[in-house]
């Protein structure tokens, strides 16, 4: 006979949201498998059953994070357009982090002392960022964009990175404004790189949010 389901299907999303939300509200202080698993209405039982301990309660915050990231990436369609596809690219990096803040600073802020990913949570890290090689691949490819596609990436992501981070902290205003700071850098990195590939294609604007 199959074991009998001891918890709900959603049981770890929850656990998770809510061992995000109070680590973002309460530090590590609040960060007890006691105040996670209460914020539920579950037993601490739960979450050794789910992950074993609370260490690797925090790996998990931080797997999921890039696992929502990802998914997140993957829901861009891709077009003919690829400088438009990449731009699109940039846009759901910076609405994860917003749909997500707490398990964005998981995954970038070390907000628990002692945490390190290991080699392959790193490496799992690093595959979202594939996603946005492949983009400027394309581009470099269709002669919209010059570079090396590793470095561009990493370079782009650097940029909506720190602006996306200061616009969680509340430093470059409220939503509207952060995104209007994040477009006018994206389209000056893009319009630079455009300019090394070819300069003609300079006069073409590059894709906006809307795009």
């Amino acid at each position: 006979m199959p074991r009998p389901r001891e918890y709900p299907d959603d049981l770890r999303q929850q656990l998770l949201e809510a061992a995000a939300h109070l680590l973002a509200t309460e530090g590590t202080e609040g960060l007890s498998t006691r105040r996670v698993s209460a914020a539920v209405g579950t037993s601490t039982n739960a979450i050794y059953r789910l992950w074993g301990s609370k260490p690797e309660l925090v790996r998990a915050l931080y797997l999921e994070g890039f696992r929502r990231l990802g998914e997140q990436l993957d829901q861009v369609a891709t077009t003919d357009d690829a400088l438009a596809d990449l731009r699109r690219l940039s846009d759901a990096y910076h609405a994860s982090a917003v749909r997500n803040p707490e398990f964005y600073d998981v995954m970038f802020g070390s907000p628990v002392p002692g945490f390190c990913a290991s080699p392959d949570d790193a490496r799992f890290a690093l595959s979202t960022l594939e996603v946005l090689i492949a983009g400027v691949a394309r581009c470099v490819e269709a002669g919209e964009l010059a570079g090396d596609p590793e470095a561009v990436a990493l370079e782009l992501w650097a940029l909506n990175h720190g602006v996306t981070s200061l616009g969680l902290q509340g430093m470059l205003g409220d939503p509207d404004e952060v995104a209007g700071h994040l477009d006018r850098v994206l389209d000056a990195a893009l319009a630079g790189y455009r300019r090394l590939a070819a300069p003609t294609k300079a006069a073409r604007p590059a894709p906006s949010r809307s795009a």
